[in-house]
């Protein structure tokens, strides 16, 4: 049996390496369809399996906590982190269908329903020291790091908590977040209930910002991946602060996506208000140049700055802020480029393919002022300072795709492919990225699940692979794409809709270069001025939009080397199936009566039947799972022992979602209005 299992991964193996060298070749995927480079569309067709229950690659059902209705970090991290997060859910917006569209909301609601008023403690029932983290309050309109439903952390908890300055950054990136949702679902209930939270969010931003440059001036460890910025070293020892980059470019990011809410709402106040704040912030970036182009992390109130490759002191290169200033669209093309060019001319700061936090090491941390040769996981590569997260690599991806960067995105998508189908979805990988012993998930304590490890950082990575073929701008009126497919990719068909307001659109693109050729909208031919962007106006289009896009122009050569980790894989999923043990299956039998009672529900469950059918699907991925030969490992070996973890992985995901319709319709029988309650009694019929 082994050796016919070997054969057949030979096999694979060998049509992998021969797709990849013909590009006339046909791909029918599951989630999407094209021609051309066969690896690259295998690659964007189970980056979508990342977002639906699958038996092939770590899914969202597997980071979803039933008790919360939300998505947490995972591998036993009960809480819900901004900077952990905010790849994945900037990337994944658009794709997220239900239940997953409401449970993002539902996650980024811990931050919300906790946000700081001047007033309440992190834990309203802390009992401890007035010193304690979870004792912290907060400014009006913080946010904070990680949070749960009853209680937050304002600063960042990792490290000297007692020097560390508010979470500003984090704060950015979360209004970035929620704007994201609400320009892509269009709700004007929501529009109405989250703008005076992120007004105030904005407010606490705006109370550091310095008049004389607009810059804003802020002390340690209030960055994204804190606690790696120490602010500024002061004569007697302590840290002051310091103009820091990744506040600037973040909250650019969130002000462009206020002033689209504005013009939605139609204040022209708030409008006026937020376009003179968004003026002001882009006017001022320059500041935080080097004269290559690319961004300094933070400069001292005297001048210094620091982040400039070069120099004597604190000559590193930052990646974080960069990738998101690109990434994120708040500088134009030519910056975009020049930061790009930096990265690509420093092949330090991308040793194992992925973009690290920083290269060389930090020599500007509170732990370690002045010296680089830090320890613990304070040294170079392993954690904050030089170390490899997925959720800034999603960012880079945003990047490279703007850029037209493919082949990067390819190499950071066969890696990261490679850890997923291992199961070891890490963050952060450690020794820059190679990881050959990581220092949470190989080790004593912090060893998780047996050598299994899926967290929310690394679903950015798949995420951003998807988005940044069309990039999806969000406007108050519109929508924006603009194609980056591959060059090697000839025809490409996306079967998985995209969410803009209440419509649903289809997208494929006959890929011939970056420029706009023509644009059908359901056959009808669309007026398009712009030569690289397609503008999707929202009021004219229909509630399927089936939209076809052929372009012209020709792309760059970029080949695209790394071998494709085919095993296992998603289109083989149906080969084997199992039975279910006794423990799920009783589960099953009920999700399966229930799917078929809301089926026959004149209207008002569909969503209630999304998240059974999801649940359905998280169940099937278990059953295939448990049948499926996992291959013998790409970076981690896996053995009996790891095999069957990785099988109760998608075990636990099943139950998870088992529970979490459990608790749904326990809360409508227990609360409900009339509908709800008519479901909760179709579920007890289920259950008989």
């Amino acid at each position: 049996m082994k050796t016919l299992s070997v054969i057949f991964l030979t096999f694979i193996m060998c049509l992998s390496c021969r797709n990849s060298q013909d590009n006339s070749q046909q791909y029918e995927g599951k989630f999407c369809s094209g021609s051309g480079d066969i690896n690259y569309l295998r690659l964007i067709d189970e980056s979508f399996a990342f977002l639906n229950p699958n038996p092939v690659v770590p899914n969202l059902s597997m980071i979803y906590q039933p008790e919360w209705n939300t998505f947490v970090e995972g591998a036993g991290w009960d809480a819900w982190w901004i900077q952990n997060s905010y790849g994945f859910s900037y990337s994944a917006t658009p794709f997220l269908k239900e239940p997953w569209f409401s449970i993002l909301q539902n996650s980024w609601d811990l931050f919300w329903n906790n946000q700081g008023d001047g007033k309440r403690m992190g834990d309203p029932n802390h009992k401890g020291k007035p010193t304690d983290l979870m004792a912290l309050v907060a400014p009006d309109g913080s946010l904070g790091d990680a949070a749960r439903p009853t209680n937050i952390i304002y600063k960042q908890g990792d490290g000297n908590f007692a020097i560390h300055d508010w979470f500003y950054e984090a704060t950015a990136a979360g209004i970035v977040m929620q704007t994201e949702i609400l320009l892509t679902s269009r709700n004007t209930e929501d529009i109405e209930y989250y703008l005076p939270k992120m007004e105030r969010a904005c407010d606490f931003i705006e109370r550091v910002r310095d008049q004389k440059n607009n810059l804003f001036l802020v002390g340690p460890a209030c960055n994204l991946l804190a606690p790696s910025y120490g602010g500024v070293l002061q004569p007697d020892g302590t840290f002051g602060k310091g103009y820091l980059t990744g506040v600037s470019i973040n909250y650019l990011a969130a002000l462009d996506r206020m002033v689209e809410l504005y013009k939605m709402t139609g204040n022209k106040e708030k409008l006026a208000e937020y376009e003179r704040r968004q003026k002001i912030t882009r006017e001022s970036l320059p500041q935080l140049l080097t004269p290559a182009g690319y961004f300094v992390k933070s400069i001292e109130p005297g001048g210094i700055k620091h982040g400039v490759l070069g120099q004597e002191k604190y000559g590193y290169l930052e990646g974080v802020a960069n990738a998101d200033a690109a990434g994120l669209r708040v500088v134009d093309q030519k910056t975009a480029e020049s930061i790009y060019k930096q990265i690509a001319g420093f092949p330090d700061i991308r040793p194992f393919d992925f973009l690290l936090t920083n290269a060389p090491g930090l020599d500007d941390t509170y732990r370690g002022w002045g010296k680089t040769d830090l320890e613990s996981i304070f040294e170079f590569g392993c954690w904050v300072n030089g170390g490899v997260w997925g959720t800034v690599e999603g960012r880079a991806i945003l990047m490279y795709s703007r850029l037209g960067k493919f082949a990067d995105i390819y190499r950071s998508g066969i890696r990261n492919m490679k850890w997923s189908k291992d199961i070891r979805m890490d963050a952060p990988w450690t020794q820059r990225g190679e990881n050959t012993s990581n220092n949470w998930y190989d080790k004593g304590f912090w060893l998780h699940g047996e050598g299994v490890a899926v967290m929310v950082d690394n679903f950015a990575i798949p995420a951003a692979t998807i988005r940044g073929l069309f990039d999806y701008d969000y406007k108050s009126d519109r929508l924006i794409l603009r194609p980056q497919v591959p060059g090697s990719i000839t025809q490409y068909i996306q079967k998985e809709p995209v969410r803009f307001g209440e419509k649903s659109l289809y997208i494929s693109c006959k890929n011939g270069g970056p420029e706009i050729k023509s644009v059908r909208v359901n056959g009808k031919k669309l007026k398009n001025p712009a030569s690289r962007e397609v503008v999707l106006n929202y009021n004219e289009l229909p509630e399927n939009a089936k939209i076809e896009i052929v372009t012209k122009g020709g792309w760059p050569v970029a080949e695209a080397t790394a071998e494709y980790p085919v095993i296992p894989a998603l289109l083989a999923e149906n080969t084997q199936k199992s039975e279910l043990p006794d423990t799920l299956k009783a589960q099953f039998v009920v999700l399966t009566k229930f799917d078929e009672l809301l089926s026959k529900e004149a209207g008002g469950a569909d969503f209630e039947r999304a998240f059974v059918r999801a649940a359905v699907e998280a169940f099937n991925a278990y059953l295939y799972r448990s049948g499926m030969e996992p291959g013998p490992g790409y970076f981690r070996a896996i053995d009996d022992q790891r095999k069957h973890a990785m099988v109760r992985s998608f075990a636990k995901a099943a139950i998870g979602m088992y529970r979490g319709v459990e608790n749904r319709m326990k809360n409508y029988a227990d609360k409900g209005d009339a509908r709800q309650k008519h479901l909760a009694e179709l579920f007890s019929e289920a259950m008989k």
